[in-house]
């Protein structure tokens, strides 16, 4: 360049007069040739000390630097630059603040020098000596590696408490860099040396037992693997997926995530029960005396299970049965699973379906997740040890679906017999029979359940208690369970069985157990704090005493009540918690063509009162009914409970009779129910839910039902024990219904 040259020029003419230079930085790059707009205003005046000629060309300088200048005015640019400048003074400031700057630099300078491997150790003696602020500044800056920008601004500042302020904020960031650096150094030689000694003991624990004649640990954990492979008897798929594994695990550093991953993996191979299987108990009649202990009456339950054992005992090879329990909550279907496993003397596993989403919970997760599983199915033959538990699935109808598939359709391979003998795990991927597994599916509603799921499973249907059969589960196992609970005895506590009627009469209304079980276990804890307290000793609970522990009565019996008055009948309505009665109310008023329906109504319900309004308007002459009725009033059909939505055909009937009743002024017969749906041809059609209306009739006390024709096969697959005092119509027409349930006059319906 010839830049350079010039340069060389200007040194020795430097060195031939007084050995003085302006220095000064060029900003950014640099480019040739250099301008004025290229150089700083700010420089040093320097003193060349030391000058050495390279072969190149050039010349090697050591300049000491003496001031500041500021540059006035280029005068003359060749063959250098030439310049007129102003020598600039340091504007110090002496004080506390500027001798604690001071002591602050040269501190964070020296923790810098102990950490920078670029620095020697001897620029702090040096930085002690310094005693001028300034100096010190200027010393400090001109030995640290900082950007060429960052220097000429420290030289650029006079006044000296400031450039302490600025070197002070230079040193800090350059501490933490080397701090930051230092502990990352460390950590990754700590590593380093982890890893180098864990390789080193390895080698030298191999050289070890090699001498010894023993085997490392990594064959004998492969070993002990090839062991189990035998011991568990694996399928063939099974084994010799195992066997691969194994393969993989011998070639594989210890040391690596993948080992671990395939160990995981050989750890559920090995641990399944394959061939582990626990002996049936075949003994029928030991099986049943199990079962009635457990549970009281769910006769067909029963019986269905017995009949299992008895084909198991003429065929050991048969499938599972695949059962689905259906019923209000409260009536024992997860017990009763529980109990059948105690009777055929098998494991019992449980599995909760209810809010799951995620088809990998059945099937599990491919190895390829991190933290991959097999599905909950598989877990839980794990768990049981044997390959033929009773596997309850609870709550099969509150399974869900998202994103993340359908579980639903990943039950269908699970409970289909001619399938389940080669279920795939997604974490196994090889086969694993289900077929020995008896699975047990319960669920509240069918309706919700998938047709294809529904199709594969036998459904006992576990409609609910009568009031007889409550008091005797609850003399047999609700009271002795809750007695043991709170620490009382028999002879402490006893129950009357009128207490027991009243408790379920009035204090709980439901199909299942599980309020009179609370409430039994409210006077079990009344009576254990009297105790405690020393007041009483023994208690024998007698209708009197509910009050006191229970309170107030919950529930009246308001059928007679509610239907001595024209307009109002009683109907029959199917719940997920069971069956229930209803009242259908109906009024008139002075008006022109309304009909208002409310208590929550649905669709379908609302349509039945239309029709029922409209049978009765071309029946009207017939019932003896002015056939201008609607044209001068206004007709309101209620159903109370009116916080609670209701729909569905089967309350047609009793929309009919309670208008009939109201229009004729004929009261109801009392202790009447009635269900079933209506046409505009007044044909009464068959509806759901026969046996579970039935037992709620029974348990609010009434003794006539009407129902549909067709749904006499229904009542005739009751037991007689539930129909017992209760009298039944089967019905085909509207007018059949209105001959039954309408007296008279009020007199008749008092007789």
């Amino acid at each position: 360049m010839v830049w350079e040259k010039n340069w060389v020029q200007l040194v020795d003419d430097a060195l031939m007069k007084d050995h003085l230079i302006g220095l000064v930085m060029i900003q950014g790059k640099g480019k040739d040739p250099l301008t004025t707009e290229d150089l700083y205003s700010y420089g040093t005046v320097g003193s060349i000390l030391k000058m050495a000629k390279v072969p190149e060309g050039g010349v090697r300088l050591m300049v000491q630097g003496l001031s500041r200048f500021k540059i006035e005015e280029i005068t003359s640019s060749n063959p250098y630059f030439r310049a007129r400048i102003e020598i600039l003074k340091d504007q110090l400031e002496p004080g506390i603040e500027t001798d604690a700057l001071v002591n602050n630099a040269r501190g964070l300078f020296i923790k810098v020098l102990e950490l920078s491997p670029y620095l020697p150790s001897e620029l702090g003696l040096l930085a002690q000596s310094v005693e001028d602020p300034g100096s010190l500044t200027d010393m400090i800056t001109s030995t640290l590696n900082i950007p060429k920008e960052d220097k000429q601004d420290i030289l650029e500042t006079l006044q000296v408490k400031q450039r302490l302020q600025k070197i002070t904020v230079i040193l800090t960031k350059e501490l933490e860099v080397l701090e930051l650096g230092k502990k990352i150094q460390v950590e990754v030689k700590e590593g380093i040396d982890k890893t180098q000694r864990e390789y080193y003991l390895r080698e030298q624990l191999k050289a070890i037992q090699k001498e010894l004649g023993e085997k490392d640990e990594k064959a004998l954990e492969i070993e002990e693997y090839r062991q189990k492979i035998i011991e568990r008897g694996l399928s063939p798929a099974a084994a010799k997926e195992a066997e691969r594994e194994l393969n993989r695990l011998s070639r594989m550093n210890t040391a690596s995530p993948e080992y671990t991953v395939a160990l995981t993996y050989l750890d559920w191979l090995t641990e399944l029960p394959w061939q582990t299987h626990t002996e049936d108990n075949l003994d029928i009649q030991a099986a049943a005396k199990v079962l009635d202990d457990d549970h009281f009456d769910l006769e067909k339950v029963k019986k269905r299970i017995l009949e299992y054992l008895a084909v198991r005992k003429l065929k050991p090879d048969m499938k599972g049965p695949i059962l689905c329990f259906a019923g209000p909550p409260g009536t024992g279907k997860t017990s009763l699973g529980r109990s059948i496993a105690r009777a055929l003397g098998r494991k019992f596993v449980r599995l909760s379906l209810g809010g799951v989403r995620d088809e990998a919970e059945i099937r599990g997760h491919r190895r390829t997740y991190i933290g991959a599983l097999p599905g909950r199915i598989i877990q839980g033959l794990r768990k049981a040890g044997s390959n033929n538990p009773v596997f309850i699935l609870d709550e099969i109808d509150k399974v869900g679906a998202d994103f993340r598939g359908d579980p639903s359709s990943a039950l269908l391979e699970v409970l289909d017999p001619e399938q389940n003998s080669t279920f795939s795990d997604h974490y196994l991927e090889v086969e694993f029979d289900l077929s020995k597994v008896m699975f047990i599916t319960t669920a509240n509603i069918l309706d919700t359940i998938p047709p294809a799921l529904r199709d594969r499973m036998e459904v006992l249907d576990l409609s609910g208690y009568i009031e007889e059969e409550k008091i005797q589960i609850a003399q047999k196992h609700l009271i002795p369970k809750q007695l043991e609970e709170h620490g009382l005895s028999e002879k402490v506590l006893s129950f009357d069985k009128k207490a027991l009627q009243l408790i379920i009469r009035s204090y709980t209304r439901e199909a299942g157990l599980r309020n009179l079980e609370r409430e039994i276990a409210s006077i079990c804890r009344g009576v254990a704090k009297e105790v405690a307290e020393g007041k009483i000793q023994t208690r024998k609970i007698s209708e009197k005493d509910l009050y006191q522990y229970l309170g107030p009565v919950h529930f009246f019996s308001e059928v007679a009540e509610r239907t001595q008055e024209p307009g109002v009948a009683t109907g029959l309505a199917w719940t997920q918690a069971g069956g229930d009665i209803l009242f259908v109310e109906a009024s008139k008023m002075p008006g022109r063509r309304t009909l208002t329906l409310t208590g929550q109504l649905g669709e379908v319900m609302k349509e039945s009162a239309g029709a029922a309004l409209s049978y009765i308007r071309s029946k009207a002459g017939q019932l003896g009914i002015p056939e201008d009725f609607y044209e001068k009033n206004d007709i309101h059909i209620h159903v109370p409970a009116g916080a609670i939505p209701k729909d569905g055909p089967s309350a047609g009937t009793a929309i009919m009779t309670a208008l009939t009743s109201l229009l004729t002024d004929r009261p109801i017969r009392g202790n009447l129910a009635m269900t079933g749906e209506i046409t505009l041809r007044g044909l009464v059609l068959p509806v759901g839910g026969i046996k579970e209306k039935v037992l709620a009739a029974k348990r609010a006390g009434i003794g006539t039902i009407i129902l549909p024709k067709k749904n006499e096969k229904d009542v005739e697959e009751i037991a007689l024990h539930l129909k017992k005092g209760l009298k039944f119509h089967f019905v085909e027409r509207m007018d059949e219904v209105i001959d039954l349930a309408l007296c008279k006059n009020s007199r008749a319906c008092k007789r």
